[in-house]
Protein backbone atom coordinates (compact mmCIF):
# COMPACT_ATOMS: atom_id res chain seq x y z
CA UNK A 1 0.00 0.00 0.00
CA UNK A 2 1.28 3.42 -0.96
CA UNK A 3 2.42 5.53 1.99
CA UNK A 4 -0.05 8.35 2.64
CA UNK A 5 -0.23 11.17 5.11
CA UNK A 6 -2.78 11.22 7.86
CA UNK A 7 -4.68 14.48 7.66
CA UNK A 8 -7.07 15.71 10.27
CA UNK A 9 -9.94 17.73 8.78
CA UNK A 10 -10.63 21.11 10.29
CA UNK A 11 -13.80 23.13 10.06
CA UNK A 12 -12.52 26.42 8.55
CA UNK A 13 -15.27 28.51 10.03
CA UNK A 14 -14.65 27.67 13.68
CA UNK A 15 -11.23 25.96 13.57
CA UNK A 16 -12.55 22.88 15.43
CA UNK A 17 -11.29 19.45 14.33
CA UNK A 18 -13.86 16.98 13.08
CA UNK A 19 -14.13 13.52 14.54
CA UNK A 20 -13.13 11.78 11.35
CA UNK A 21 -9.73 11.04 9.83
CA UNK A 22 -8.97 10.37 6.18
CA UNK A 23 -5.86 9.31 4.30
CA UNK A 24 -4.57 11.79 1.71
CA UNK A 25 -1.64 11.54 -0.68
CA UNK A 26 -0.09 15.01 -0.40
CA UNK A 27 2.22 14.26 -3.32
CA UNK A 28 -0.81 15.07 -5.45
CA UNK A 29 -1.29 18.57 -3.99
CA UNK A 30 1.77 20.41 -5.31
CA UNK A 31 3.39 21.07 -1.94
CA UNK A 32 0.27 22.19 -0.06
CA UNK A 33 0.13 21.35 3.64
CA UNK A 34 -3.63 21.70 4.09
CA UNK A 35 -6.80 21.56 2.00
CA UNK A 36 -7.57 25.21 2.72
CA UNK A 37 -4.25 26.64 1.57
CA UNK A 38 -4.71 29.41 -0.97
CA UNK A 39 -8.48 29.53 -0.56
CA UNK A 40 -10.46 32.60 0.49
CA UNK A 41 -11.84 31.76 3.93
CA UNK A 42 -15.06 33.47 4.92
CA UNK A 43 -14.18 36.64 6.85
CA UNK A 44 -14.45 36.66 10.59
CA UNK A 45 -17.08 38.74 12.33
CA UNK A 46 -14.57 41.47 13.23
CA UNK A 47 -14.05 42.47 9.60
CA UNK A 48 -15.60 45.81 8.63
CA UNK A 49 -18.98 45.53 6.89
CA UNK A 50 -19.11 45.74 3.14
CA UNK A 51 -19.24 49.40 2.08
CA UNK A 52 -20.40 49.19 -1.54
CA UNK A 53 -23.59 47.80 -3.02
CA UNK A 54 -24.79 46.35 -6.30
CA UNK A 55 -28.05 47.94 -7.42
CA UNK A 56 -29.46 44.63 -8.64
CA UNK A 57 -28.17 42.66 -5.66
CA UNK A 58 -30.23 41.48 -2.70
CA UNK A 59 -29.65 42.78 0.81
CA UNK A 60 -28.00 39.48 1.70
CA UNK A 61 -25.69 39.60 -1.32
CA UNK A 62 -24.73 43.21 -0.62
CA UNK A 63 -23.74 42.33 2.94
CA UNK A 64 -21.23 39.63 2.00
CA UNK A 65 -17.56 40.15 1.21
CA UNK A 66 -16.42 38.25 -1.86
CA UNK A 67 -12.72 39.15 -1.70
CA UNK A 68 -10.12 39.34 1.07
CA UNK A 69 -8.88 42.82 2.06
CA UNK A 70 -6.10 44.48 0.10
CA UNK A 71 -2.51 44.47 1.33
CA UNK A 72 -2.09 47.90 3.01
CA UNK A 73 1.67 48.04 2.46
CA UNK A 74 1.46 49.02 -1.22
CA UNK A 75 -0.82 50.10 -4.02
CA UNK A 76 -2.53 47.50 -6.21
CA UNK A 77 -0.37 47.24 -9.34
CA UNK A 78 -2.19 46.08 -12.46
CA UNK A 79 -0.86 44.93 -15.81
CA UNK A 80 -4.14 45.27 -17.69
CA UNK A 81 -5.69 48.27 -19.41
CA UNK A 82 -8.24 50.41 -17.60
CA UNK A 83 -11.84 49.18 -17.88
CA UNK A 84 -13.58 52.12 -19.53
CA UNK A 85 -12.37 51.79 -23.10
CA UNK A 86 -13.52 48.20 -23.48
CA UNK A 87 -16.86 48.84 -21.75
CA UNK A 88 -17.44 51.85 -23.99
CA UNK A 89 -16.91 49.64 -27.05
CA UNK A 90 -19.33 47.05 -25.65
CA UNK A 91 -22.01 49.67 -24.99
CA UNK A 92 -21.58 51.23 -28.42
CA UNK A 93 -22.09 47.79 -29.93
CA UNK A 94 -25.09 46.91 -27.77
CA UNK A 95 -26.70 50.36 -27.83
CA UNK A 96 -25.52 52.36 -30.87
CA UNK A 97 -28.12 55.05 -30.08
CA UNK A 98 -25.91 56.13 -27.17
CA UNK A 99 -24.19 58.58 -29.52
CA UNK A 100 -27.36 60.67 -29.50
CA UNK A 101 -26.65 61.54 -25.87
CA UNK A 102 -23.32 63.16 -26.73
CA UNK A 103 -22.82 66.89 -27.20
CA UNK A 104 -22.80 70.15 -25.28
CA UNK A 105 -25.42 71.16 -22.69
CA UNK A 106 -26.67 74.80 -23.00
CA UNK A 107 -28.04 74.74 -19.44
CA UNK A 108 -24.54 74.62 -17.95
CA UNK A 109 -23.69 78.28 -18.54
CA UNK A 110 -26.85 79.44 -16.77
CA UNK A 111 -26.18 77.25 -13.73
CA UNK A 112 -22.64 78.65 -13.58
CA UNK A 113 -23.96 82.21 -13.80
CA UNK A 114 -26.39 81.56 -10.97
CA UNK A 115 -23.84 80.00 -8.62
CA UNK A 116 -21.19 82.66 -9.31
CA UNK A 117 -23.80 85.35 -8.62
CA UNK A 118 -24.79 83.62 -5.37
CA UNK A 119 -21.20 83.52 -4.16
CA UNK A 120 -20.52 87.14 -5.03
CA UNK A 121 -23.70 88.19 -3.20
CA UNK A 122 -22.75 86.18 -0.11
CA UNK A 123 -19.21 87.57 -0.13
CA UNK A 124 -20.55 91.13 -0.32
CA UNK A 125 -23.09 90.54 2.46
CA UNK A 126 -20.31 89.32 4.78
CA UNK A 127 -17.93 92.20 4.10
CA UNK A 128 -18.55 93.64 7.58
CA UNK A 129 -18.65 90.28 9.43
CA UNK A 130 -15.67 88.87 11.30
CA UNK A 131 -14.20 85.80 9.54
CA UNK A 132 -13.94 84.01 12.90
CA UNK A 133 -17.56 84.63 13.87
CA UNK A 134 -19.91 81.61 13.97
CA UNK A 135 -22.17 83.18 11.31
CA UNK A 136 -19.28 83.73 8.88
CA UNK A 137 -17.95 80.20 9.40
CA UNK A 138 -21.39 78.60 9.11
CA UNK A 139 -22.22 80.39 5.86
CA UNK A 140 -18.75 79.71 4.46
CA UNK A 141 -19.19 75.98 5.16
CA UNK A 142 -22.86 75.37 4.39
CA UNK A 143 -23.43 77.84 1.56
CA UNK A 144 -19.97 78.72 0.32
CA UNK A 145 -18.55 75.20 0.54
CA UNK A 146 -21.49 73.74 -1.35
CA UNK A 147 -21.47 76.50 -3.98
CA UNK A 148 -17.74 76.36 -4.62
CA UNK A 149 -17.85 72.58 -4.79
CA UNK A 150 -20.49 73.02 -7.46
CA UNK A 151 -18.11 75.36 -9.30
CA UNK A 152 -15.27 72.83 -9.01
CA UNK A 153 -17.49 70.39 -10.85
CA UNK A 154 -18.69 73.01 -13.31
CA UNK A 155 -15.06 73.47 -14.32
CA UNK A 156 -14.76 69.67 -14.52
CA UNK A 157 -17.74 69.59 -16.88
CA UNK A 158 -16.48 72.50 -18.98
CA UNK A 159 -13.04 70.87 -19.20
CA UNK A 160 -14.66 68.31 -21.52
CA UNK A 161 -15.97 71.16 -23.74
CA UNK A 162 -19.54 70.36 -22.76
CA UNK A 163 -20.91 73.88 -22.22
CA UNK A 164 -20.38 75.24 -25.74
CA UNK A 165 -19.41 73.79 -29.10
CA UNK A 166 -16.29 75.93 -29.35
CA UNK A 167 -13.06 75.48 -27.39
CA UNK A 168 -12.41 79.14 -26.54
CA UNK A 169 -15.94 79.70 -25.22
CA UNK A 170 -15.52 76.74 -22.89
CA UNK A 171 -12.15 77.99 -21.67
CA UNK A 172 -13.48 81.45 -20.83
CA UNK A 173 -16.57 80.04 -19.10
CA UNK A 174 -14.27 77.87 -16.98
CA UNK A 175 -12.30 80.99 -16.01
CA UNK A 176 -15.57 82.74 -15.11
CA UNK A 177 -16.58 79.78 -12.92
CA UNK A 178 -13.10 79.97 -11.38
CA UNK A 179 -13.62 83.53 -10.06
CA UNK A 180 -15.37 82.71 -6.72
CA UNK A 181 -12.82 79.99 -6.00
CA UNK A 182 -10.23 82.70 -5.48
CA UNK A 183 -7.24 80.78 -6.86
CA UNK A 184 -6.62 80.42 -10.63
CA UNK A 185 -6.62 76.76 -11.64
CA UNK A 186 -9.10 76.06 -14.46
CA UNK A 187 -6.51 75.95 -17.26
CA UNK A 188 -4.06 73.86 -15.24
CA UNK A 189 -6.82 71.46 -14.23
CA UNK A 190 -7.83 70.75 -17.82
CA UNK A 191 -4.53 69.20 -18.90
CA UNK A 192 -4.21 67.14 -15.74
CA UNK A 193 -7.78 65.94 -15.93
CA UNK A 194 -7.64 64.83 -19.56
CA UNK A 195 -4.49 62.87 -18.72
CA UNK A 196 -6.42 61.28 -15.85
CA UNK A 197 -9.00 60.06 -18.40
CA UNK A 198 -6.57 58.94 -21.07
CA UNK A 199 -4.11 57.22 -18.73
CA UNK A 200 -6.16 56.25 -15.70
CA UNK A 201 -3.97 54.85 -12.96
CA UNK A 202 -0.66 55.35 -14.77
CA UNK A 203 1.96 56.17 -12.16
CA UNK A 204 3.64 59.52 -12.72
CA UNK A 205 1.02 60.62 -15.26
CA UNK A 206 -2.35 60.39 -13.50
CA UNK A 207 -1.88 63.01 -10.77
CA UNK A 208 -5.10 61.94 -9.05
CA UNK A 209 -3.08 59.06 -7.59
CA UNK A 210 -1.52 59.36 -4.13
CA UNK A 211 2.27 59.20 -4.03
CA UNK A 212 4.29 56.66 -2.06
CA UNK A 213 5.29 59.31 0.50
CA UNK A 214 1.59 59.95 1.17
CA UNK A 215 1.04 56.23 1.65
CA UNK A 216 3.95 55.95 4.09
CA UNK A 217 3.04 59.02 6.17
CA UNK A 218 -0.76 58.92 6.18
CA UNK A 219 -1.59 55.22 6.39
CA UNK A 220 -3.43 55.37 9.73
CA UNK A 221 -6.53 56.97 11.23
CA UNK A 222 -4.76 60.23 12.13
CA UNK A 223 -3.13 60.43 8.72
CA UNK A 224 -6.37 59.73 6.86
CA UNK A 225 -8.19 62.34 8.95
CA UNK A 226 -5.49 64.86 8.01
CA UNK A 227 -5.79 63.87 4.35
CA UNK A 228 -9.58 64.23 4.30
CA UNK A 229 -9.44 67.57 6.10
CA UNK A 230 -6.85 69.04 3.73
CA UNK A 231 -7.49 66.99 0.61
CA UNK A 232 -8.09 70.10 -1.49
CA UNK A 233 -4.45 71.05 -0.84
CA UNK A 234 -3.25 67.59 -1.86
CA UNK A 235 -5.12 67.85 -5.16
CA UNK A 236 -3.83 71.38 -5.70
CA UNK A 237 -0.16 70.78 -4.83
CA UNK A 238 0.50 67.14 -5.75
CA UNK A 239 0.36 67.64 -9.56
CA UNK A 240 3.14 70.22 -9.44
CA UNK A 241 5.46 67.77 -7.71
CA UNK A 242 4.51 64.75 -9.81
CA UNK A 243 4.13 66.24 -13.30
CA UNK A 244 4.69 69.98 -13.61
CA UNK A 245 3.13 71.68 -16.61
CA UNK A 246 4.85 74.01 -19.05
CA UNK A 247 3.13 77.44 -18.80
CA UNK A 248 1.15 78.59 -21.83
CA UNK A 249 -0.65 81.74 -22.84
CA UNK A 250 -3.90 80.30 -21.50
CA UNK A 251 -2.30 79.87 -18.07
CA UNK A 252 -1.32 83.55 -18.14
CA UNK A 253 -4.85 84.61 -19.09
CA UNK A 254 -6.35 82.50 -16.30
CA UNK A 255 -3.94 83.93 -13.72
CA UNK A 256 -4.38 87.48 -14.98
CA UNK A 257 -8.18 87.42 -14.91
CA UNK A 258 -8.22 85.89 -11.43
CA UNK A 259 -5.73 88.37 -9.98
CA UNK A 260 -7.63 91.34 -11.40
CA UNK A 261 -10.90 90.00 -10.01
CA UNK A 262 -9.38 89.42 -6.56
CA UNK A 263 -7.82 92.89 -6.54
CA UNK A 264 -11.08 94.59 -7.51
CA UNK A 265 -12.98 92.61 -4.88
CA UNK A 266 -10.53 93.66 -2.16
CA UNK A 267 -10.58 97.24 -3.35
CA UNK A 268 -14.36 97.47 -3.24
CA UNK A 269 -15.17 95.36 -0.17
CA UNK A 270 -11.95 94.83 1.75
CA UNK A 271 -10.30 91.52 2.49
CA UNK A 272 -13.27 89.76 4.10
CA UNK A 273 -15.13 88.94 0.85
CA UNK A 274 -11.98 87.35 -0.57
CA UNK A 275 -11.42 85.48 2.70
CA UNK A 276 -14.98 84.18 2.43
CA UNK A 277 -14.40 82.87 -1.10
CA UNK A 278 -11.11 81.16 -0.29
CA UNK A 279 -12.52 79.73 2.93
CA UNK A 280 -15.46 78.40 0.91
CA UNK A 281 -13.01 76.67 -1.44
CA UNK A 282 -11.21 75.08 1.50
CA UNK A 283 -14.45 73.78 3.04
CA UNK A 284 -15.58 72.51 -0.38
CA UNK A 285 -12.59 70.17 -0.47
CA UNK A 286 -12.47 69.27 3.21
CA UNK A 287 -14.85 67.41 5.54
CA UNK A 288 -17.88 68.39 3.47
CA UNK A 289 -20.64 65.94 2.42
CA UNK A 290 -20.04 66.62 -1.28
CA UNK A 291 -16.28 66.13 -0.93
CA UNK A 292 -16.86 62.43 -0.43
CA UNK A 293 -16.86 62.09 -4.20
CA UNK A 294 -13.10 62.69 -4.34
CA UNK A 295 -12.55 59.44 -2.44
CA UNK A 296 -15.58 57.56 -3.73
CA UNK A 297 -14.62 57.75 -7.39
CA UNK A 298 -11.38 55.77 -7.67
CA UNK A 299 -10.34 54.30 -4.31
CA UNK A 300 -10.60 50.52 -3.99
CA UNK A 301 -13.17 49.13 -1.57
CA UNK A 302 -14.12 45.79 -0.05
CA UNK A 303 -11.01 44.09 -1.41
CA UNK A 304 -12.31 44.52 -4.96
CA UNK A 305 -10.12 45.53 -7.90
CA UNK A 306 -12.79 47.81 -9.36
CA UNK A 307 -11.10 51.12 -10.23
CA UNK A 308 -14.11 53.41 -10.62
CA UNK A 309 -17.30 53.65 -8.55
CA UNK A 310 -20.53 55.52 -9.14
CA UNK A 311 -22.91 57.08 -6.63
CA UNK A 312 -26.59 57.58 -7.52
CA UNK A 313 -27.84 59.50 -4.47
CA UNK A 314 -29.46 62.95 -4.10
CA UNK A 315 -26.22 64.94 -3.70
CA UNK A 316 -25.71 64.58 -7.44
CA UNK A 317 -28.13 67.46 -7.92
CA UNK A 318 -25.52 69.75 -6.33
CA UNK A 319 -22.59 68.23 -8.21
CA UNK A 320 -23.35 68.05 -11.94
CA UNK A 321 -24.12 64.33 -11.58
CA UNK A 322 -20.44 63.57 -11.06
CA UNK A 323 -21.57 60.60 -8.99
CA UNK A 324 -22.33 58.88 -12.30
CA UNK A 325 -18.62 58.34 -12.53
CA UNK A 326 -18.38 55.04 -14.36
CA UNK A 327 -20.77 56.50 -16.89
CA UNK A 328 -18.68 59.67 -17.16
CA UNK A 329 -15.40 57.81 -17.71
CA UNK A 330 -17.03 55.52 -20.26
CA UNK A 331 -18.45 58.46 -22.22
CA UNK A 332 -16.80 61.79 -21.30
CA UNK A 333 -18.62 63.48 -24.20
CA UNK A 334 -22.01 62.93 -22.58
CA UNK A 335 -22.94 65.98 -20.44
CA UNK A 336 -24.11 65.86 -16.87
CA UNK A 337 -27.81 66.18 -17.68
CA UNK A 338 -27.78 63.01 -19.79
CA UNK A 339 -25.68 60.69 -17.63
CA UNK A 340 -28.79 59.26 -15.90
CA UNK A 341 -30.17 58.49 -19.37
CA UNK A 342 -26.96 56.61 -20.19
CA UNK A 343 -27.36 54.48 -17.09
CA UNK A 344 -31.02 53.83 -17.94
CA UNK A 345 -30.05 52.89 -21.49
CA UNK A 346 -27.45 50.32 -20.40
CA UNK A 347 -28.45 49.01 -16.95
CA UNK A 348 -26.84 45.65 -17.68
CA UNK A 349 -23.46 47.42 -17.60
CA UNK A 350 -23.97 49.76 -14.65
CA UNK A 351 -26.50 48.28 -12.23
CA UNK A 352 -24.51 45.05 -12.02
CA UNK A 353 -21.29 46.55 -10.60
CA UNK A 354 -20.73 47.90 -7.07
CA UNK A 355 -21.49 51.55 -6.32
CA UNK A 356 -21.48 53.77 -3.25
CA UNK A 357 -24.74 54.44 -1.39
CA UNK A 358 -23.50 57.59 0.42
CA UNK A 359 -20.80 60.23 -0.09
CA UNK A 360 -20.66 61.39 3.57
CA UNK A 361 -20.24 57.79 4.74
CA UNK A 362 -17.42 57.33 2.26
CA UNK A 363 -15.38 59.89 4.22
CA UNK A 364 -16.25 58.33 7.57
CA UNK A 365 -15.51 54.80 6.41
CA UNK A 366 -12.30 55.85 4.68
CA UNK A 367 -11.01 57.30 7.94
CA UNK A 368 -12.05 54.52 10.33
CA UNK A 369 -11.69 51.34 8.24
CA UNK A 370 -8.29 49.66 8.15
CA UNK A 371 -9.20 47.97 4.86
CA UNK A 372 -9.09 51.24 2.91
CA UNK A 373 -6.58 54.06 2.90
CA UNK A 374 -4.07 55.88 0.71
CA UNK A 375 -2.85 52.46 -0.43
CA UNK A 376 -6.25 51.58 -1.90
CA UNK A 377 -5.61 52.73 -5.45
CA UNK A 378 -4.89 50.78 -8.62
CA UNK A 379 -1.72 51.79 -10.42
CA UNK A 380 -0.02 50.90 -13.70
CA UNK A 381 3.51 51.46 -14.88
CA UNK A 382 3.93 53.98 -17.71
CA UNK A 383 4.04 52.66 -21.24
CA UNK A 384 7.37 51.06 -21.99
CA UNK A 385 8.07 50.01 -18.38
CA UNK A 386 7.80 46.24 -18.24
CA UNK A 387 8.32 45.66 -14.52
CA UNK A 388 6.47 46.66 -11.39
CA UNK A 389 7.95 47.56 -7.99
CA UNK A 390 9.27 44.58 -6.05
CA UNK A 391 6.86 45.24 -3.18
CA UNK A 392 3.92 45.56 -5.52
CA UNK A 393 1.18 43.10 -6.10
CA UNK A 394 0.46 42.15 -9.68
CA UNK A 395 -3.14 41.41 -10.47
CA UNK A 396 -5.70 41.17 -13.20
CA UNK A 397 -8.51 43.64 -13.71
CA UNK A 398 -11.72 42.88 -11.82
CA UNK A 399 -13.89 43.78 -14.77
CA UNK A 400 -12.50 40.90 -16.78
CA UNK A 401 -10.97 43.09 -19.47
CA UNK A 402 -8.04 41.62 -21.35
CA UNK A 403 -4.74 43.40 -21.68
CA UNK A 404 -4.58 45.58 -24.76
CA UNK A 405 -3.57 48.88 -26.24
CA UNK A 406 -2.95 52.09 -24.36
CA UNK A 407 -6.11 53.54 -22.84
CA UNK A 408 -7.92 56.33 -24.64
CA UNK A 409 -10.65 57.04 -22.11
CA UNK A 410 -10.43 60.74 -22.83
CA UNK A 411 -12.19 60.14 -26.12
CA UNK A 412 -15.45 58.45 -27.00
CA UNK A 413 -15.68 59.53 -30.57
CA UNK A 414 -16.01 63.22 -29.75
CA UNK A 415 -13.38 65.91 -29.52
CA UNK A 416 -12.46 66.74 -25.93
CA UNK A 417 -9.91 69.47 -26.49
Amino acid sequence: MRLASIFRIFDCTNARPSSSYIYLDFSLYGGAESLTEGRFIAPSSNRAPRRTIVETGTANENSKHIRPPQDPSDFLWLMTEEPHRSRRMQILKAHPQVTKLMGHEPLTKWVVLGVVSLQLAMAWMLRDTSPVSPLFLLIAYAVGGTANHNLFLAIHEITHNLAFKGIKANKFLAMFANLPIGIPYSVTFKKYHLEHHKQLGVDGVDTDLPTRIELLLLNNVAGKTFFCTFQILFYALRPGFVRAQKPTGWHAVNIGIQLVFDAVLVQLGGWKPLIYLIMSSFFAGSLHPCAGHFIAEHYLWDGLEQETYSYYGPLNILAYNVGYHNEHHDFPSIPWTRLPALRALAPEFYDTIPSHPSWPMVIINFIRDSEVGLFARAKRQPKGVSSIPLMAKSSSNASGNSSGNESDSGSDGKKTD
